[in-house]
């Protein structure tokens, strides 16, 4: 199963710059010039890791409901396994295990402290950048690896979300080597190579699910168009492959299935206790098509008295999910490291579905900076590929027509064959399909889409922004100069246009502006004056382009990032100083109701149960006895009256707390059970500094049993 085809890897095609030299088996060199290319390496990794973990310890908990969940699961393995959000395991965290099981043995190893929760994340995002590095420098060459590589390490979003601890670095370091397993099965149609590309998405699947498999129809398609063998045998693999990538997916998911539900947390975010459910729906299709959640479900203004499902809530509550168009932020030095000019609300969702979305509010700081250059560099790609197919077509005509047929050289593929075995054309369909396919998918869904769900736009963008430089000097000291001189303008043009559009709107580096165009302009100019200046003209060109987004990107150092909606910005939210993801005040009113909770006859289980995960999050990372009862956002039907009846009768649960994050969603059927049976504790009881902060409302549901169970 593991043979290969007698055919070797195809040269690299004509006109292709600094392409890898190709040789026989076992020692064969890759590329030309090692050192040259080693060093490019070291340079694009370093700058990554610096970005990635400079002053990353000032994030603190980041997003306390993953870190909150780690700590949950360090306390036991039926945790581990089931992903348990609380301690008591009562609702699982709603994402599939890989992250933050690889999260959770940092902790064991390294103890569990916010840097060893961090820097998993930080460390793969760097991997992922060296992954595409080596992928591009195969294929394309040094040049078009370095500038890839460069574009993807400073793409604001991808930082953004590498020093945090969510799950969406995992996913991308999984799909870079998914990639480029696919691009080394089209070169050499082995059963193991492609099967590895399987198991590697599997294992994206059981990172962030569905999201994992937006890499597979450029991986299908290349493989489909490139590899070696006739079109059945790649059409077999493939299903194969197929299988193998469904069993890995499907592993953990049956797992869970199998297990009887009460023997299990409740599956959260789902509304049936289902794996399956949660994947397909609010995982899944309903990110595309709508949901409830979604930009148009739940809109809170900032500011706006909204009632709490129960009589006690006389305060404003925090709001979790501001409006969809928040008040611009006020100009801010990018030089300034103060969190007060930060806008005081962060951006939930990505506007509008539609083509232009990826340059609107939201979503276009983080991830638009390259995006017209790669769309343009994949255009470039495709066409040096078609002219190079056309060359080596005509070249075999023109034996044909001598009644000459040159023998192929022992081991290569067939003439015929070299065209669609061309490298470039392989990394254009699997890198570019990839891209697309997150482009069209982010533009169009109508559900959930967070402004840090383009992250996943980081390795196709900087992979097609690194290949169309190269694939625009080839075409400018090429035949086909013209083509450079046509695509070249528009691809720079259509770049200073969207990042002039943002630096305006972000009221960020507006003192850069005449330096983007002065020196985009220079290269262009020289490009188009002289040929031999392609190569300096170019690289001018690209390196003036990236100075922005570096220097967005590098703002995520100035302050703590906001752990729910990571994002990159001088101008965006900022997350709490104290690392728990809430105020100072806040942190204080917590405290003071985890140690009375804690201090009189608290469960065993849980020393409060709350609405929300979020306010479940602080309590529990300041090491109370935790849990929340409706899951992240409050109303999973996970509990109800009789349920949360049995846990009082048995000395589990005694104090429950009403209010605080995502309670205006209305709870579930244990929350107005407790309204309607347990005795509320006013505030002054449980010594809090202020008057049902939030709509903050303990009650102490011992004795009342049979009440919550008729209720």
């Amino acid at each position: 199963m593991n043979s290969a085809p007698q055919t070797a890897t195809p040269q690299a095609a004509p006109g292709a710059l600094d392409a890898p030299a190709r040789g026989g088996r076992g020692g064969a060199r890759l590329w030309a010039g090692a050192n040259v290319r080693h060093a490019g390496l070291v340079a694009v990794v370093a700058l990554s890791a610096v970005l990635n973990t400079n002053r990353l310890s000032q994030n603190g908990w980041a997003n306390i409901f993953y870190s909150a969940g780690d700590q949950s699961m360090l306390r036991s393995l039926h945790n581990f396994l089931f992903v348990s959000f609380d301690p008591g395991g009562l609702i699982s965290v709603d994402k599939p295990p890989l992250a933050l099981w690889l999260q959770t043995a940092s902790a064991k190893v390294f103890g569990f402290t916010p840097l060893s929760l961090l820097l998993p994340e930080a460390i793969a995002g760097v991997l992922a950048v060296a992954a595409l590095y080596l992928i591009l420098a195969r294929r394309l060459g040094a040049l078009a690896a370095f500038a890839g590589a460069l574009a993807m390490a400073v793409f604001p979003s991808f930082v953004a979300v590498s020093r945090e601890n969510g799950v969406d670095v995992l996913l991308i370091l999984l799909l870079v080597l998914a990639c480029g397993a696919g691009l080394r099965a089209s070169e050499t149609g082995r059963w193991r190579t492609l099967i590895w590309c399987g198991v590697l998405v599997g294992l994206a699947f059981n990172t962030k699910t569905l999201a994992a498999f937006l890499v597979v129809p450029g991986i299908a398609l290349g493989y489909l168009v490139c590899a070696p063998g006739s079109l059945h045998r790649r059409a077999a693999q493939l299903l194969v492959t197929a299988l193998a990538m469904v069993v890995v997916s499907s592993a953990w998911l049956a797992f869970v299935e199998l297990t009887p539900a009460s023997k299990r947390p409740y599956v959260g975010s789902s509304t049936n206790n289902s794996e399956l459910g949660l994947t397909f729906e609010y995982n899944g299709f309903g990110r595309v098509e709508g949901q409830a959640g979604g930009p148009n479900s739940v809109v809170v203004k900032p500011g706006a008295r909204v009632p709490l499902p129960h009589h006690a809530s006389t305060a404003k509550p925090k709001p979790k999910t501001p409006a969809a168009k928040p008040p611009a932020p006020k100009p801010a030095s990018s030089k300034s490291s103060s969190t007060s000019r930060r806008a005081k609300y962060p951006i939930p969702f990505g506007g509008p579905p539609g083509p232009l979305r990826l340059f609107g509010t939201g979503l276009g700081d983080q991830a638009a900076w390259m995006l017209p250059f790669a769309l343009f560099g994949l255009l470039a790609v495709a066409l040096l590929a078609w002219v190079d197919r056309r060359r080596t077509d005509a070249s075999e005509g023109a034996h044909g027509d001598a009644n000459v047929t040159p023998e192929p050289e022992r081991g290569s593929a067939p003439t015929s064959e070299l065209g669609r075995r061309d490298p470039r054309l392989a990394s254009a369909i699997v890198l570019g399909g990839w891209f697309l396919v997150e482009v069209v998918v982010l533009s169009m869904s109508k559900g959930i889409v967070h402004p840090y769900y383009v992250s996943a736009l980081a390795p196709g963008t900087g992979a097609m922004a690194g290949a169309g430089v190269v694939a625009l000097l080839a075409l400018a000291r090429g035949p086909r100069r013209l083509w450079a001189l046509a695509l070249a303008p528009c691809a720079v043009a259509a770049t200073v246009a969207a990042q002039l559009v943002l630096m305006h709107r972000e009221h960020y580096m507006l003192w850069f502006t005449p330096l983007l165009i002065g020196g985009a302009a220079v290269g262009l100019g020289g490009l188009v004056a002289l040929q031999r200046l392609a190569l300096p003209a170019l690289a001018l060109i690209f390196v003036v382009l990236l100075i922005a987004p570096t220097g967005y990107a590098a703002s995520t150092w100035l302050a703590p990032v906001e752990g729910t909606f990571p994002v990159a910005g001088p101008t965006q939210t900022a997350g709490s100083q104290n690392g728990f993801g809430v105020s100072d005040r806040d942190l204080e009113v917590y405290r003071a109701l985890g140690t009375y909770a804690s201090a009189h006859r608290p469960g065993t289980r849980w020393a409060v149960l709350t609405v929300a995960s979020d306010t479940a999050a602080p309590l529990m990372l300041m090491g109370f006895k935790a849990g929340a009862v409706g899951g992240y956002s409050g109303t999973d039907p996970a509990l109800d009256g009789p349920g949360l009846a049995r846990y009082v009768a048995r000395g589990q649960a005694r104090w429950v707390l009403l209010g605080g994050e995502y309670s205006t969603r209305g709870g579930n059927l244990a929350t107005r059970a407790v309204l309607r049976a347990c005795t509320q504790i006013k505030p002054s009881v449980w010594h809090s500094p202020t008057g049902y902060p939030y709509g903050l409302t303990l009650f102490d549901c011992a004795g009342h049993e049979r009440a919550l169970a008729a209720a």
